[in-house]
């Protein structure tokens, strides 16, 4: 039972609300690719970017109490490799969705909290719990049958994909750690830029487009603003009213919704092995979660 005064109980809800609210509009990616006519992976991406990078600007200027340029500066090395690796987990994002069931490429992203455990050891020498490596033999076990599935499945491809952007946002967040940055948003700004100037280039010199069909600019375009961009905003208000060893278990709502987007709009369905790995996987987050919260309970006044 939550504790403290009414203002702290209404504020963690709020949180818990800003949070799920986050993991739903980030688990819309899914539905919003599978209506996508014919832009390929790098017009998606020009145009979701068109759209998202205007939209953090705005939110860092009002941070930043007008002065975005130097809280995008202060991010120094650490966001423009953050910003490079976020590049590789968009791209290889949209084009696992392109190339295989949105379960089995969601499932697939959720393995990057894992990932991020190896690099913290690899690169900043951090510790990891008993109970971590644990959920992680559980994880590895999931992620290689849904890997053997999707190679029986002839979608190679799309979970090479997958991983590879699960392990661009690893790296992403590894950049963060690394310069103990709090604020993710000039990051992902850099990488809103840094997508935008590399798709442009892509586009002109292989030949495509960059005028879309009424219908896939403004899916782009929504992606860009509601998908990722009100996503992020909104939980980066959200993870300051919850303790953050709930973040994660909280942010599994975008894997678990997305699936059941593509299931109720297009009865898109997915293997049982895919099921099976991604619950494992799924467990092993949880699982992990969980034991995070037992060993250190969250504060119980939130202030």
């Amino acid at each position: 039972m939550l504790k403290g005064t009414p203002a702290d109980i209404r504020s963690y809800r709020w949180g818990v609300f800003l949070v799920l609210a986050a993991g739903t509009c980030w688990s819309l990616i899914g539905l919003g690719i599978r209506h996508i006519e014919s832009a390929t992976v790098w017009q998606i991406l020009l145009y979701r970017s068109l759209a998202l990078t205007p939209v953090l600007f705005i939110v860092i200027t009002q941070r930043s109490s007008g002065r975005p340029f130097q809280s995008i500066r202060t991010t120094g090395v650490a966001g423009v490799i953050g910003g490079g690796a976020l590049v590789v987990a968009f791209t290889g994002g949209i084009y696992a969705i392109q190339m295989t069931s949105v379960a089995a490429a969601m499932f697939m992203f959720a393995s990057a909290p894992f990932m991020t455990a190896v690099l913290g050891i690899a690169v900043l020498g951090e510790s990891v719990r008993k109970e971590t490596w644990i959920c992680m033999g559980v994880a590895a076990i999931g992620v290689t049958i849904m890997v053997a599935s999707g190679l029986a499945l002839g979608h190679w491809a799309g979970i090479s994909a997958a991983l590879a952007s699960a392990f661009g946002f690893s790296v992403f967040t590894i950049s963060l750690r690394w310069k103990k940055t709090e604020d993710m948003m000039p990051a992902v700004f850099l990488a809103g830029v840094f997508t935008i100037v590399t798709t442009s280039i892509i586009c002109t010199t292989t030949g495509l487009s960059i005028v879309l069909s009424v219908n896939d600019t403004v899916i782009c375009l929504g992606l860009g603003v509601f998908q990722v961009g009100a996503g992020l905003v909104l939980y980066t208000l959200g993870s300051r009213l919850v303790p953050a060893g709930e973040l994660a278990l909280l942010s599994m709502s975008e894997v678990v919704l997305g699936p059941f987007w593509v299931w109720l709009f297009l009865s898109e369905t997915v293997s049982f092995s895919i099921l099976v790995g991604g619950g494992l996987l799924l467990g092993a987050l949880a699982g992990n979660a969980i034991s995070g919260l037992r060993r250190k309970p969250p504060p119980v006044t939130l202030g």
